[in-house]
């Protein structure tokens, strides 16, 4: 008797939490099933899917914690999935589209936006968030996020499979956020060029093309000691600055460029750059036998420099602050900074001070 007493007010709890629950979605003015952009949960969110209207399109998929991959090619940059999905969590509804410019509105989305699809590890099961059975990956939202409102404080969206779109913003945001959900592949790129920590470096090949004795190749022993090789010579050099060396191998960790310019510069002008003789190439070997090879190229710049010996200006032709490079095989053309790059374009008389 007491046990059956004790199913009968489980079963009356249950029934009065699911009347809570249908009074207050009945007494909201918006619909949550239309209405609710945002995303709770953004651990829990395994890939991003959008496409615009030019059919282009951007995927992004985690494979690890803090770790996300672009078109299954390409490092996504993690600061940007961070910001995207801090927006996807703040996004809220600012109200809905009035009914004199709702067909205006749903035009305009139609002829211009970006639909959005956002994958998340959801239970299966899911019993009043207290029983979750059976995690699998799933579609949670799909959504088009169009143009922004005519005091640019309002972003228009609409939910897939509704016909009523809403006007959205972010808290403390002054601004619409149209941009933030771009198709353009580039606009997400990981600008890494090197992260190698020392332990995972086997060897670092340098090659100064155009200056004559300054090659010169560092083999990881021990993480410890290094060997030094004069490319030029093949010998094997034992007086050299050991600090200097373990500073130089340990700066490759984070090395990034300023910005990829493959699909903003004309590809005439590109394959000019490249038929230049070039200043560096860095060539890495990792632990697992995998090379990263870079090919740095000056960047003609013309400006007037102050030139101590004649105590007055000198036209200088190239760039004294950016050069040009190549990644990735070659696919990849990018702008890199000396202030950044300096410190992994030692010559070989850095170290032993033969100048």
């Amino acid at each position: 008797m007491k046990k059956n007493k004790l199913v009968f007010i489980f079963i009356i709890l249950l029934l009065l939490i699911a009347v809570i629950l249908v009074i207050t979605n009945s007494s909201s003015t918006l619909r949550r099933d239309i209405s609710d952009f945002a995303i709770e949960d953004t651990a829990s969110v395994t890939k991003i899917y959008m496409v615009d209207k030019s059919d282009r399109e951007v995927t992004m998929e985690k494979t690890a914690p803090g770790e996300w991959m672009l078109n299954g090619e390409y490092a996504a940059s993690e600061d940007k999935i961070k910001s995207l999905l801090k927006t996807m969590m703040d996004l809220r509804v600012m109200r809905p589209v009035s009914k004199s410019e709702h067909n205006n509105v749903v035009r305009r989305l139609a002829a211009k936006s970006v639909k959005v699809e956002i994958y998340q590890i959801k239970p299966w099961i899911n019993i009043f968030d207290w029983i979750k059975l059976f995690p699998r990956e799933t579609n949670t939202k799909t959504y088009y996020v169009g143009g922004s409102t005519k005091d640019n404080l309002g972003t228009f969206m609409l939910m897939e499979n509704s016909t009523q779109p809403y006007v959205t913003y972010v808290p403390m945001l002054r601004g619409y956020i149209s941009p933030r959900y771009t198709t353009v592949e580039d606009d997400w790129r990981d600008h890494q060029v090197f992260e190698h920590r020392l332990e995972e470096i086997k060897s670092i090949d340098m090659d100064f093309v155009q200056e004559e004795g300054e090659s010169y190749r560092v083999e990881n022993i021990d993480n410890l000691n290094m060997r030094l090789i004069d490319k030029e010579s093949g010998e094997v050099l034992n007086r050299y600055d050991t600090l200097k060396l373990l500073t130089f191998v340990t700066s490759f960790e984070d090395i990034r460029y300023e910005s990829l310019l493959s699909n903003t510069l004309d590809q005439e002008f590109i394959d000019s750059v490249r038929n230049t003789t070039p200043l560096h190439r860095i060539t890495i070997i990792d632990q697992n036998n995998d090379t990263t090879e870079v090919i740095t190229y000056r960047k003609k710049g013309f400006k007037y420099i102050y030139d101590e010996m004649t105590e007055g200006p000198v036209l200088e032709p190239f760039d004294i602050d950016r050069l040009y490079a190549t990644l990735n095989e070659g696919r990849d053309f990018v702008l890199l900074q000396y202030f950044v790059f300096d410190k992994v374009l030692r010559p070989l008389s850095y170290f032993t001070e033969k100048r």
